[in-house]
């Protein structure tokens, strides 16, 4: 486990340098291969990242953006990822990127969730950038403790791109990557705000139980240093 500590004393200043470091990373492979592959997580906390991150000079129409995650329920609903990522990063500079959600009205989460691996099948990978949140119960993309398929989804092995996965407490269904194809990352990115996350985080390097807090699965399997990023 390998992690690379960023920490600043504002979510602003944090916003600034996270997002020149995804455009540098994105333009990096741009310039090698003619396109790139952003993974964003939901939430608050990403929100001011998104605007400024909006507004780099990138090649946004080389880009493919898609979610970490994604509840099920319809993009209009305010509890959707993708109507925050359209809302808050699919704007300015950045509205000409090509977004490859993971929702989609199927009659159930399963169905949908084999709807979305063919999509993100499709993507090149490793993605080049994936953003990472994490809740103060240690969960990060939808790998909730005590969640009904959280063992296959932080397999490291799992074969499986994109899963159903319900846990007591989430609310709604959840669609999510897997963890093999979040730790293959070129670019992995934990970003995180506030005195209580920084005890969580805490909290997660001094244990290995990873279905107690899941995010120790990425801790343990990532396949480039974490850039963690923390304001206070």
């Amino acid at each position: 486990m390998s992690i690379e500590r960023h920490d600043f004393t504002s979510g602003t200043e944090l916003a600034q340098a996270l997002s020149e470091a995804i455009a540098n990373k994105l333009n990096a492979a741009i310039a090698e291969r003619g396109q790139a592959t952003l993974a964003v997580s939901g939430g608050t906390t990403p929100l001011r990242l998104f605007e400024v991150l909006s507004r780099k000079m990138i090649d946004w129409n080389l880009v493919t953006i898609t979610l970490v995650d994604e509840r099920f329920v319809p993009v209009e609903s305010d509890r959707s990822n993708e109507k925050l990522v359209r809302e808050h990063l699919l704007r300015d500079h950045a509205g000409v990127a090509r977004f490859v959600g993971l929702y989609n009205p199927a009659a159930t989460a399963e169905t949908a969730a084999l709807a979305a691996a063919s999509r993100i099948d499709a993507l090149r990978r490793p993605f080049d950038v994936v953003v990472l949140g994490m809740g103060n119960d240690g969960h990060t993309a939808s790998f909730f403790p005590g969640a009904d398929r959280l063992d296959q989804a932080i397999n490291p092995k799992t074969r499986a791109l994109v899963l159903p996965i319900h846990a007591e407490g989430a609310g709604e269904k959840r669609l999510t990557l897997t963890l093999p194809i979040i730790a293959e990352a070129e670019m992995l990115v934990l970003h995180i705000e506030g005195a209580a996350k920084q005890a969580t985080l805490e909290k997660a390097l001094s244990g290995d139980d990873e279905n107690e807090m899941p995010v120790r699965a990425v801790f343990h399997h990532a396949r480039t240093p974490i850039q963690l990023y923390w304001s206070s």
